[in-house]
């Protein structure tokens, strides 16, 4: 064990990882400050929590079930024989453009489909406002930049030739969210006659995990083609979304799911077996993909993951709402807790005035009141409107009613004075 320890090469590898790892872990705040800056101001502070308490539970579950699932010995014993149990698996995932975007992506489609929209999310039809478009960009580039760590460490070595495989990660990565950011400011440009912040940063982050999956065995061009397609095809679902009333506030479906799946996909058709490196870091089986004459073989493999993977994140997604949602926790907020906002409900916090940008306040005693009569008054107001509608209705049904019993009366009388004549 000591040797190891000592080893020159155990030793980069160790300042690798540990390196990458704090780049990755500023991610988190990129997160946090794109979501809060996409949402509703009054549930900002509500989302950045959401990603504090990400980092502790996720940490905590690690350090007790995931990292022995991952590295641990394999649970095999004289009476029971279940080795490999999530371990060591058969097909290799590096920088997890399905473990990560896909699941994720898929349960948020389902979650977002499950919950339904926000409530007059869609009751105009005005293009939707970003609370702080600045705050959304920062997170971006904090993101972009914690990417690129993500891709480059999925090969945990750069010992024994392997920083080669880091480099030419690093390239294809940034070459393809270039690709991707050439083609989305086109499209934004072209559609809107403007560059939205919202199609910005969803088309380069969907070049970013189109790039995912094949970024070491990409070359520049082939990375930025990948890059531009991806961002292309997450955009064009913007409308999709639009239309069929599907809640997508920070672009989970646009970015996880169509940028992973063309993600798995473009592998199949763009790797080469002989792309440049020392080192044989292919799969066992040494697909290539349809430029390069590897047939389907290599498509249905990652068409086979996709499928496999997407139901299986569904089903555990709708699972997980389902038993929330009939549990004492609940899903979702009542209808005026929703209105007045998470910050409120859920910490405390009087929200933010954004014409002023005043640093929101912890509500007092007396501040709470004022905000409990207001909501009092409204909702008194709005009863008592409801009532008068009501009251309106029924004396205009009444009168309706009186006048059609009053022609009936008259033709009556005048049918009767018409037979009298006659007789």
């Amino acid at each position: 064990m000591a040797t190891k320890l000592h080893n020159p090469e155990i030793q980069d590898d160790g300042v690798w990882m540990t390196a990458s790892s704090f780049t990755i872990f500023t991610m988190t705040a990129g997160f946090g400050l794109l979501e809060s800056g996409r949402v509703s101001p009054k549930d900002e502070v509500n989302v950045m929590v959401k990603n504090v308490v990400d980092v502790i539970f996720g940490g905590l579950a690690y350090w007790m079930f995931g990292y022995g699932f991952t590295f641990g010995d394999r649970f095999a014993n004289p009476y029971i024989g279940v080795g490999d149990y999530f371990f060591d698996p058969e097909r290799d995932d590096k920088p997890n453009a399905d473990r990560v975007h896909l699941v994720g992506g898929i349960s948020g489609l389902v979650a977002t489909l499950y919950l339904k929209p926000r409530r007059y999310r869609f009751a105009s039809k005005r293009a939707r406002q970003m609370s702080d478009p600045t705050k959304a960009i920062l997170g971006f580039l904090m993101i972009w930049w914690g990417w690129l760590a993500f891709n480059t460490a999925s090969n945990y070595s750069v010992s024994r030739h392997q920083w080669t495989e880091g480099s030419r990660s690093a390239v294809g990565t940034i070459m393809a969210s270039a690709g991707g950011g050439i083609m989305t400011v086109f499209i934004s440009r072209c559609t809107t006659n403007k560059i939205q912040v919202d199609m910005l940063i969803d088309g380069m982050l969907a070049s970013l995990v189109s790039s995912t999956a094949g970024c070491l065995f990409y070359t520049p061009w082939q990375a930025s083609l990948v890059g531009a397609i991806g961002s292309a095809m997450a955009l064009v679902i913007y409308p999709l979304l639009e239309k069929a009333e599907i809640d997508d506030p920070v672009g989970v479906v646009p970015v996880h799911v169509v940028g992973s799946i063309w993600g798995m996909i473009s592998p199949a058709i763009f790797v080469c077996r002989d792309f440049g490196l020392d080192q044989d870091v292919t799969n066992d089986n040494d697909f290539s993909g349809l430029l390069y004459g590897g047939g389907l073989t290599l498509l249905l493999y990652q068409l086979a993951a996709l499928t496999a993977i997407t139901f299986f994140s569904g089903f555990c997604a709708f699972a997980i709402l389902y038993l929330l949602q009939h549990s004492p926790i609940g899903l979702r907020l009542s209808r005026l807790d929703e209105e007045l906002g998470a910050d409120l409900r859920e910490h405390g916090l009087a929200g933010v005035n954004i014409m002023t940008y005043t640093i929101e306040k912890k509500l007092t005693a007396e501040s709470l009141s004022a905000v409990l009569m207001v909501i009092v008054r409204w909702r008194t107001k709005a009863k008592l409107g409801t009532l008068r509608r009501q009251r309106i209705a029924d004396i205009q049904t009444t009168e309706t009613q009186r006048g059609i019993e009053m022609t009936v009366q008259k033709r009556r009388t005048t049918e009767n004075s018409a037979q009298s004549a006659r007789r």
